[in-house]
């Protein structure tokens, strides 16, 4: 266990925010917190780090926080981030300062250890030898010799390059600041680790790195994110805050809605069945209780009333949008076909192209994710097969029949001078007063915000406006840009299922992955050689990329392995050659010792053969005199052969 909490309440402006809460997370838990804006996340993530205390409450309701004395907790709060005179790599090399202290420490006792002097002492050497391998085993244990490897990895995988390593952090923007700090926390790889909205300046790659890196993460995980994709990716528990109480449900927060929507409906149940109850017993004491014959059957219902457990009325959230596109005319199968076309930006000098040569087909019934990274023009491209910028080459061709009715993610379609009632007036002038406020009400824009001018309400309201003029406009073809941005869950919700069950067609672009994976049949990706065709929803794109990823990397070992080989078999031939070539040398040298011991013996013996010629009785017995000079001739020949022969020897080995 980590953290235990009991008993915990907290109250503001006699609000209760936290009505004592109840929490346990153990060594490994995977949970996520979710409840509505103001419900008390933050105020618990506060409580459970030390930054604020719980109400003081009489026994036997005192609140516990217990955290284990050897746990160590992290917490990255929302939209907060490192500020420091230091650089980049000097503030991740800080968390491992302990370590780095280790290892000088290790090299002292190296130096200490390979000084004559410590020898002299056995004693001595024995204890610094102790010391040395105590502090090894520590800096071993904690991967000591991995630190840079660490940073690296971290740093690259948060968006840090290694060119930007020496940078100021006091100099890095907002976004780029809450990035830093959460590397941070991830190499100080704390035994819980709490993240209040993680995914909020992160880009679409840096979402999955964190997603993959946590999933391998050996502490604890208390999560607080709106990203239901981020959520059912790492969780495998939600904890719910809701009426200043805390529900836990086990699975991810897929399983939780479901889980949710049972509990609700059980609840409700429970507590309709009770209401009943309760009247009945109610008019049963009304009607009996002055009457002297049915008094004391009265009095019963009154205590059974009185030692009732009165079930809270589940809550039931403000009534949800109704949205639901529908469609007149039904075109052919063949809806788009875009041929070789151009995403470019700018114009003349200035114009940039983004993707080149891209090309697809869309059928009718078919839910198309356009995805991409950041610039890679995916906005770009819905204007442009809807004509609305122009393409420098290529072919654009709708078939018959079609109406498109379009999301903007900038709302630029709408008038920001009008209020949302004249918006609608203007578009559609037959329409009376009643049906608009009933249209609107379906989207949940009510009271007076319908009165009020674009320009001044929220980005969710407009969105929320949009889709009231698309459902009036009745288009067969729904092209959609980023349409979840600014959308509350519960309207995201209503989206997704309003778009699930529309059997027209859809393109639309979304960094929203829970939507890509709930809605498209197909998903295209946008890159700067045009685009890549994937079948399926965003889990079958990305199974396709793990594949590649997978398939690529076993290319690289198969060629680096490969090349391996072909090292060894360079080095065993050059190390076979190298042992031919010593044998040769020793060989060439054992030869030149023996030739010059045989020249010198050679030389010995043609001088013992010129005195024996000078000798006046070997002279005058010419018979002798000629067995001598022919002995001599013969070994001066060879003599003469065995020096060409070290002469050339002693060449070749010094070449």
């Amino acid at each position: 266990m980590i953290l235990s909490l009991e008993n915990v309440s907290k109250i503001y402006n006699g609000n209760t925010v936290l009505d004592n809460i109840a929490l346990t997370i153990e060594d490994h838990d995977r949970i996520g917190l979710v409840g509505v804006n103001g419900c008390g996340k933050s105020t618990l993530l506060n409580i459970i780090t030390g930054k604020e205390e719980p109400e003081t409450q009489p026994e036997p309701n005192v609140a516990k926080v217990a955290v284990t004395k050897s746990a160590s907790i992290g917490f990255l709060a929302q939209n907060t981030g490192l500020d420091r005179s230091s650089t980049i790599i000097e503030e991740m090399t800080s968390v491992f300062s302990e370590l780095l202290k280790t290892a000088d420490e290790l090299r002292r006792l190296e130096e200490e250890m390979g000084s004559p002097k410590a020898h002299e002492n056995p004693e001595h050497f024995k204890e610094i030898s102790e010391e040395y391998a105590r502090k090894t085993a520590y800096f071993e244990s904690r991967d000591g010799y991995l630190i840079n490897v660490k940073i690296n990895k971290v740093l690259n995988g948060m968006g840090f390059a290694p060119d930007t390593y020496d940078r100021v952090i006091s100099t890095l923007s907002g976004g780029e600041k809450t990035r830093l700090a959460l590397a941070k926390l991830l190499l100080e790889s704390p035994n819980l680790l709490i993240l209040d909205e993680p995914t909020n300046h992160l880009d679409f790659n840096t979402i999955m790195w964190l997603e993959d890196y946590l999933q391998d993460y050996k502490g604890a995980l208390l999560i607080v994110s709106h990203d239901r994709y981020f959520l059912d990716k790492l969780t495998t528990s939600i904890c719910e805050i809701e009426r200043g109480r805390l529900k836990r449900y086990k699975g991810n927060y897929t399983a939780f809605t479901k889980l949710k929507e049972a509990d609700v409906t059980r609840q409700l149940k429970e507590y309709e069945a009770q209401q009943a109850e309760i009247a009945k017993l109610q008019d049963f004491v009304d009607r009996n209780l002055v009457r002297a014959t049915t008094s004391s059957m009265a009095k019963s219902r009154i205590k059974k009333l009185e030692a009732m457990e009165i079930i809270e009325k589940p809550v039931t959230h403000q009534k949800s949008a109704k949205i639901r596109f529908e469609y007149d005319v039904v075109p052919p199968i063949d809806v788009l076909t875009v041929r070789n076309i151009d995403i470019s930006v700018g114009s003349g000098y200035d114009r940039t192209t983004l993707a080149d040569n891209v090309s697809f087909e869309v059928k009718r019934g078919e839910k198309l994710g356009v995805i991409g990274s950041n610039g890679a023009g995916k906005s770009t491209l819905l204007k442009i097969i809807q004509r609305l910028i122009p393409c420098s080459h290529g072919s654009i061709e709708w078939t018959k029949n079609i109406k498109i009715s379009y999301f903007d993610q900038e709302n630029s379609q709408l008038n920001f001078n009008n209020t949302v009632m004249e918006e609608i007036h203007s578009r559609y002038r037959t329409m009376t007063d009643q049906a608009i406020r009933t249209l609107l009400g379906n989207v949940r824009m009510v009271g007076e915000n319908v009165f009020k001018p674009i320009s001044v309400i929220s980005g969710g309201e407009r969105a929320k406006l949009c889709f009231a003029i698309m459902m009036l406009e009745r288009g067969n073809v729904l092209i959609l840009d980023e349409p979840t941005n600014h959308l509350d869950i519960d309207t995201k919700e209503v989206l997704e299922k309003a778009l699930c069950e529309f059997d027209g067609t859809i393109i639309f672009v979304s960094h929203d992955r829970y939507l890509l994976n709930k809605l498209a049949t197909r998903i295209i990706e946008i890159t700067p050689d045009g685009i890549e065709n994937y079948k399926g929803r965003f889990d079958d794109f990305m199974e396709v990329k793990r594949a590649r990823s997978l398939a690529e990397q076993q290319k690289q070992d198969a060629e680096r392995a490969e090349k391996a080989k072909q090292a060894a078999a360079e080095k065993n031939i050059k190390s076979y050659r190298s042992k031919e070539q010593r044998a040769a040398d020793a060989k060439k040298r054992n030869r030149i010792k023996e030739l010059e011991k045989e020249i010198e013996k050679l030389e010995i013996e043609m001088q013992q053969l010129q005195e024996e010629m000078s000798d006046p009785e070997v002279c005058q017995d010419y018979q002798l005199m000629q067995e001598k000079c022919s002995l001599f001739e013969e070994k001066k020949a060879l003599s003469s052969e065995y020096s060409d022969e070290w002469l050339m020897l002693s060449e070749e080995f010094e070449g």
